[in-house]
């Protein structure tokens, strides 16, 4: 992570969605640039489609070959494509796949080289991006298997609330199997940890669902709360996490109690995202915790429906491209506490240098 002015790496994603329509809207206000230099992987002659598509004129991108070449008063673009790609607005295609494929692996590598502070993704589309060099579920399976270390961990952030899950994406058929000790209480060693080191938070408070309906109703709708649940949370008690629960899902949302808490660890997908999105769409972000480098999304996707009509709003990838400044200040900041800890003193010495 560099000293200087941070350096946002942002994927195009998908070529035939809203990626490049999102990011034109995030980055339209030249003020952005006191905070960061944004660097686009994508590819110049898409990114004039879509200009012309959305009827953008004034949106000037500089080309560069590489993040060195950056200019900290311009939105930069790497190119990463050939240039006679096809871009069919709308439709979901093998290239429009292996073009999100290319940019995310340029940028990634990037990053992990340190050429780049954070990522941000733009929306890809998980069925056809499928390949031998990418077989994952989503982005978040991706990274953490580039990242090597660290464990990757879904965090959906918005002024409201956070929301993490244990059994991310994974089929509801598969979800009970995914709800072990070992699962939640890596869960929250690494929700906990980022709550401190990423957003600041000194003494997080987690509230935990349960996985049935009711949380269980003391083991008449299923066990998994008393077997498991319950017992991980007295263990992550013992390791100085404040992890209270289980709470039935439902109730927790319906009623306010989760401004209570500073995140929330849901058990899967749906019970999380649902009420999450429900509350915060157009202004959430997704951000995967727990690795050595930052990246951030939107909490939507690539919208074909909409492509190149202008209709996107762009509120939740600009807070994503924020949020990612924000979390690489917090963590250079703690770094340079590190390095620089308060001199602590033996009060026998105090008392004689006073006297």
């Amino acid at each position: 992570m560099s000293e200087g002015k941070i350096k946002v790496g942002i994927t195009h994603g998908d070529i035939n969605g809203i990626g490049y329509e999102v990011i034109f809207k995030a980055l339209s206000d030249a003020r952005i640039f006191d905070s960061f230099i944004p660097v686009i992987y994508g590819s110049s002659k898409v990114a004039a489609y879509h200009r012309k598509a959305l009827n953008i004129p004034n949106f000037s991108l500089n080309s560069i070959n590489s993040v060195d070449d950056a200019h900290n008063k311009r939105v930069n673009i790497i190119n990463c494509l050939d240039d006679n790609i096809r871009v069919e607005l709308g439709k979901s295609t093998s290239i429009g796949g292996d073009s999100a494929f290319k940019a995310l692996e340029k940028a990634v590598n990037d990053l992990k080289e340190g050429k780049i502070d954070v990522l941000v993704t733009a929306p890809i589309n998980k069925e056809n991006i499928q390949s031998e060099s990418f077989n994952f579920p989503g982005h978040t399976e991706y990274l953490h298997q580039a990242a090597g270390e660290g464990e990757a961990l879904m965090l959906m952030v918005s002024e409201h609330m956070k929301v993490g899950v244990v059994a991310g994406h994974v089929p509801i058929k598969d979800v009970a199997s995914k709800i072990t000790e070992e699962n939640i209480i890596t869960k929250l060693r690494t929700l906990n940890k980022t709550l401190q080191q990423d957003f600041s938070v000194r003494k997080p408070r987690i509230a935990v669902l349960g996985l049935n309906p009711h949380a269980g109703d003391g083991g008449v709708l299923g066990n998994e709360e008393q077997e498991i649940i319950i017992p991980t949370l007295a263990k992550a008690k013992e390791e100085g996490i404040m992890a209270l629960g289980p709470y039935p899902a439902d109730g927790l949302f319906g009623s306010d109690q989760f401004r209570n808490f500073d995140a929330i660890l849901a058990m899967y997908h749906d019970q999380g995202l649902a009420p999450f999105k429900t509350l915060t769409f157009s202004k959430g972000v997704n951000f995967t915790a727990g690795l050595p480098f930052i990246r951030t999304s939107p909490d939507h996707g690539t919208a074909f429906e909409i492509a190149g009509q202008d209709k996107a709003n762009a509120d939740s990838f600009k807070q994503a491209v924020y949020l990612a400044v924000d979390v690489c200040r917090n963590r250079r900041m703690n770094i340079e506490l590190s390095k620089n800890p308060l001199k602590s003193y033996d009060v026998n010495e105090l008392e004689q240098k006073d006297q």
